[in-house]
């Protein structure tokens, strides 16, 4: 029998999210296009297929490479402009990357202190980031 799924504590209301991405487009979004002299992307789609499977991807390797994985940091970045990228060329995108913490192996048998608290979310170097979801425009696509 499968359990319910714990409520989020992270969850707002639609009418926060769409204030949210109205004070990004007034505020962001119109500089940027100022700037750059085009309409950039205002958002980024990701299946649950691909984000469940770059989660399970991120688990197993960084279980194989020594690795807590413990979260995903979300990253802004800019397409080069470079015909390869196509209609993506110098626009905005997002791509995640794995966080943790090195996996220490105490093989002494003493209990040891370290001096230096290591961060429990740094970015893990060693796992591919993700990129490549589908961006949004505008005016087509407002929240």
């Amino acid at each position: 029998m499968k359990t319910e799924p714990g409520k989020p504590t992270q969850l707002i209301t639609k009418k926060f999210g769409q204030e949210l991405h109205s004070n990004f487009m007034r505020y962001r979004a119109s500089i940027i296009a100022k700037y750059i002299k085009k309409e950039d992307s205002n958002a980024v789609w990701f299946s649950i297929e691909e984000l469940e499977n770059y989660i399970h991807y991120i688990k197993t390797k960084g279980e194989k490479t020594g690795y807590t994985v413990n979260g995903i940091r979300f990253y802004f970045g800019v397409y080069p402009e470079d015909r390869k990228y196509e209609d993506k060329a110098g626009l905005m995108t997002l791509f995640l990357t794995a966080t943790g913490k090195k996996n220490r192996i105490n093989t002494t048998g003493i209990q040891t202190f370290a001096l230096v608290r290591e961060k429990e979310d740094a970015d893990i170097s060693t796992i591919e980031p993700m990129n490549y979801g589908s961006i949004g425009r505008p005016p087509e696509l407002t929240y």
